[in-house]
């Protein structure tokens, strides 16, 4: 026998399917080792696609009997494939006569496979567990090992594009990685385990694609030259502009050349609103082997300063129009006006060679032009300031892998797919703006219609109605304008329209599907996930051949964590691990997790517990994988041994006040010391309150008396950030004032 057995499959048809596999597939594995050598194993793994069996299959050490659904017998196909494999099969009217034949091959020894999700994901993500995996371990009473199969989502044999088969094959072999897991006894594996297993080890899978290593500007070069004559950016700052793949790529490589003999910082800061300059500066900077820093211009002259100080920044590339509109920008003096720089490298003429490279030659060559090495990593590829909201601005260092992994996340959830017009109004220096609407399309090849601020509605409305964009993202503070300001049959082109940054309130998601029939997808990031962590999506299509609806999104809920991230929840004070559905502070792991914050080892140290970041959030995750934000440490205050939580006690004061959310925040709830009982609760609103009418009003909607606040200060108004958020820095100081 020219190579030991690994199926049940007839020796024929085996040597077929393997040759077959080697040709379409590159399976990788990592556990192996720990696999038993014999007795009976119950293998799970996530489902993915209907060639997950064939990937496993390749990956295992032993020949895999696996579990699958009996309807699917009706294709005269698949009925061949069952019978030629030994597939033990189940089906919904009568699942214990297939759960029995599945114990009976455990104890004679054999490996099966079976997909607790009970059927194939068509988001992309983790399902929810059935219950079943339980109910065979103990039965079988044999170890049960978990694995994670990445790379297969997006293949033709997924639901990826929502449709199976109907899409264009992949033209190259399919890197697969599976990872499997250690053994554990079958008391162990409950459906919780096989979550956080599950999860674990998705995040192994993920971090070994080979994409990630890469560098961010090669991959960004090589998709605007793949495709020159498409429209990558339409910028509307002042008229409207057309710039095409080919073009972008062409000025960013003549700055590039001149930028890398000029500038002799690594970092080089960028002051530019949304639009083709900020695509243009970011590209060549990187292409330039430096670091991009957009810096928030919105930010107070001081925290800017300290940005500037702690990136090491002398040079920032802008505009003359933007120095006017924020005077009190601390500008260094070397401060280049990109018109003129391009100017200065050559102008038109400069740009044509490199448009006929871009039109003429393969785009891995466009690359190599510009001296772009293949790998990137975890070198710094963007250095971002957090918004220092609650405290002084922090550096926030993201790698190529980050970005890359992040971008590959997103789309692996085929819900910004390259043909989506997406409406890019957030400012870059907002980490959303930074890689969802400028890095990712550079990558993907979506095209972007710009607006130079989140606050201009009316020009938002009028860029999505006369592009026909069909994606739009932003804060709640961005999208609640729209409801009054916009027409639904201006924005009837809209597909999606996601909302991250902070919470999404239950009237505005309400309000926005009575009137645009369209809802909100809520989103949740940090800066330090570079910054995507957990999105909802649109629910997927019912398959006729199961008839079970799968659920994409959940209302109150930030969504599905990404693929490849994996979590931990703590107690907020013990820090003892707790179940993933219990409320504790949240913790994230996967590649698209910054490394630590420039310059700062202590507080890089404090954001991070045993290799693991801690978003400072409470939140929980369902049965089904939704991760419910609570609210931010910060927003709690620990007054007689408990917690108190603002948002809910903010919540409180509107419905009793029967005030309707605002287009920017009138209640504001914090906490400042308190001797006698550690803190005391100050609320800033802009409405006159008197004190003992709020205490009435909120004892008639039931709340403790420990959450009433004891100061009201009335303000002209909540101060905000240029991100959509609140300044809770400067909350506190008028609490405390």
């Amino acid at each position: 026998m020219p190579f030991p057995r690994r199926s049940y499959l007839p020796l024929y048809l085996e040597t077929i399917a393997r040759l077959v596999a080697a040709v379409l597939y590159r399976v990788r594995s990592s556990g192996t080792e720990w696999f038993p050598r014999t007795g009976g194993v119950l293998l799970i793994a996530n489902h993915i696609s209907y060639v997950d069996v064939v990937a496993l299959q390749i990956a295992c050490p032993r020949p895999l009997r696996f579990v699958g659904y009996q309807g699917l017998r009706r294709n005269p196909f698949f009925d061949w494939c069952f019978k030629q494999s030994g597939c033990i099969a189940v089906s919904s009217p009568s699942p214990l006569e297939g759960l029995r034949a599945a114990v009976r091959a455990l104890q004679a020894g054999e490996v099966v496979l079976i997909f607790p999700e009970g059927h194939i994901s068509r988001t992309g993500q983790l399902m929810a567990m059935k219950r079943g995996l339980e109910l065979i371990a103990r039965q079988a009473n044999v170890p049960v090992v978990a694995a994670a199969t990445d790379g297969l989502w997006g293949s033709i044999f997924s639901f990826a594009g929502n449709r199976c088969l109907w899409k264009s094959p992949r033209l190259k072999p399919t890197a697969v990685f599976i990872a499997f897991g250690r053994p554990v006894p079958p008391a162990q594996a409950t459906v919780e385990w096989a979550r956080r297993e599950l999860l674990d080890l998705g995040r192994v899978a993920f971090d070994a694609r080979p994409v990630l290593r890469r560098h961010l500007g090669r991959e960004a070069v090589r998709m605007l030259t793949r495709h020159p004559w498409r429209i990558a950016v339409v910028d509307r700052t002042a008229g409207r502009r057309v710039i095409k793949a080919g073009q972008l790529y062409a000025v960013a490589a003549i700055l590039a050349r001149r930028w890398r003999q000029t500038i002799p910082e690594t970092r080089v800061g960028i002051v530019l609103p949304p639009g083709a300059g900020a695509f243009i500066a970011n590209l060549a900077i990187l292409c330039s082997g430096k670091v991009p820093v957009n810096l928030n211009f919105t930010s107070s002259r001081e925290a800017i300063a300290a940005s500037l100080r702690l990136g090491g920044i002398g040079t920032v590339v802008s505009a003359p129009a933007m120095r006017e509109k924020v005077p009190n920008f601390p500008w260094p003096e070397r401060t280049l006006d990109l018109a003129a720089e391009i100017q200065t490298a050559g102008g038109k003429r400069a740009l044509l060679p490199w448009l006929a490279a871009a039109w003429l030659l393969p785009n891995q060559w466009c690359a190599s032009l510009l001296g772009l090495p293949h790998l990137g990593d975890r070198a710094e590829a963007g250095l971002l300031f957090t918004s220092g909201s609650s405290d002084e601005p922090k550096g926030v260092a993201l790698s190529h892998r980050n970005l890359l992994a992040n971008c590959a996340q997103i789309s692996s959830l085929s819900i910004l797919p390259e043909y989506a017009s997406m409406l890019g109004c957030l400012p870059v220096f907002h980490s959303f703006g930074f890689t969802v609407t400028l890095w990712y399309p550079l990558l993907r090849g979506c095209r972007v219609v710009t607006v130079p601020s989140p606050l201009d509605t009316r020009k938002i409305v009028d860029a999505i109605h006369e592009e026909q964009a069909t994606v739009l993202i932003g804060a709640p503070t961005f999208l609640r304008p729209l409801i009054k300001k916009a027409r639904p049959a201006e924005l009837r082109s809209l597909d999606l329209v996601v909302s991250g940054a902070e919470r999404l309130t239950e009237d505005l998601s309400r309000a926005f599907l009575e009137t645009f029939h369209l809802p909100i997808m809520q989103g949740y990031g940090l800066t330090e996930t570079s910054p995507a962590a957990n999105i909802n999506q649109p629910h997927p299509p019912i398959v006729m051949a199961t008839n079970e609806p799968q659920v994409g999104h959940r209302p109150g809920a930030a969504g599905r964590m990404m693929p490849g991230m994996t979590a931990r929840i703590l107690h907020p004070e013990t820090g003892e691990e707790l179940p993933l559905t219990e409320t504790g502070i949240v913790l994230f792991q996967g590649a698209n997790v910054f490394a630590g914050y420039l310059n700062d080892a202590d507080k890089t140290q404090a954001a991070f517990r045993n290799g693991w970041f801690v978003t400072g959030d409470l939140g929980r995750f369902d049965d089904e994988g939704f991760l419910v934000i609570e609210g931010r440490l910060s927003r709690f205050s620990k007054i007689g041994a408990e917690m108190v939580p603002h948002v809910i006690i903010e919540q409180k004061i509107l419905a009793s006040f029967g005030w309707e959310a605002a287009e920017t925040p009138i209640v504001f709830v914090t906490g400042i010391p308190d001797p006698a009982k550690g803190e005391a609760l100050v609320l800033l609103t802009t409405q006159d309150v008197q004190l003992d009418e709020l205490r009435s009003r909120l004892a008639t909607a039931g709340v403790p008396n420990l959450w009433v606040p004891r100061i009201i200060r009335q303000v002209p108004q909540i101060p905000m950030l240029g991100s959509g958020k609140i300044d809770l820095k400067r909350c506190r100081e008028l609490a405390l004032a």
